[in-house]
């Protein structure tokens, strides 16, 4: 896992240690030093942690013009343990509602496994945000079929195109909007 890098050719675009505006605003990365890790696997020491033992992040994109941040995960999403989405919530979308942020692209194909809690944080999520949506983006099939098991699929959209999206062919740009398009289709 420490090979798996978040996304970088974006950086041109945005970089969120460099946004005063972001939850990471002034974070300094090693290269070198591997701190973080999923279990006993180290991670590549560019994915932020949030406060979960089990699941990372990086904020690709944040268009406050727009209201949308894409955000890349690896790890093991686990509600049910290490109440991950309390921690997501609290830590990173909170901060990113309040700078008006209402359309969410979480990119998963790095997420292992999801283990569910209760769905009051995804619920509390999704009404805070108005006109706004979160959406999945290749997660991998069975993590999407746990979220559908338990109904989080009212509180985000996933499936079809979004499970197989090839997202590093597009400028953060042009993926918003590829993503915005499919998700206003679905939604009319």
């Amino acid at each position: 896992m420490h090979y798996v890098e978040p996304y970088f050719n974006w950086r041109a675009y945005y970089i969120a240690n460099e946004d005063s505006l972001s939850p990471f605003f002034a974070r300094e990365y090693s290269e070198f030093e591997f701190t973080n890790k999923v279990y006993n696997f180290l991670l590549h020491p560019q994915w932020d942690n949030f406060g979960s033992p089990t699941l990372f992040l990086k904020i690709l994109y944040v268009d406050y013009s727009e209201n949308i941040a894409v955000i890349e995960f690896i790890g093991e999403w686990n509600d049910a343990i290490e109440n991950d989405i309390m921690n997501l919530k609290k830590e990173i979308i909170d901060p990113l509602i309040e700078l008006e942020i209402n359309k969410f692209i979480l990119i998963g194909e790095n997420v292992l496994n999801f283990h569910y809690s209760d769905e009051c944080y995804y619920e509390e999520w999704f009404e805070e945000i108005n006109d706004g949506w979160i959406s999945m983006v290749n997660f991998h099939k069975h993590v999407v079929d746990e979220f559908k098991n338990i109904n989080l699929d009212q509180f985000i959209i996933s499936g079809g195109e979004l499970d197989e999206l090839d997202w590093r062919t597009y400028t953060p740009i042009q993926f918003c909007n590829k993503i915005s398009d499919i998700i206003n289709h679905r939604l009319n």
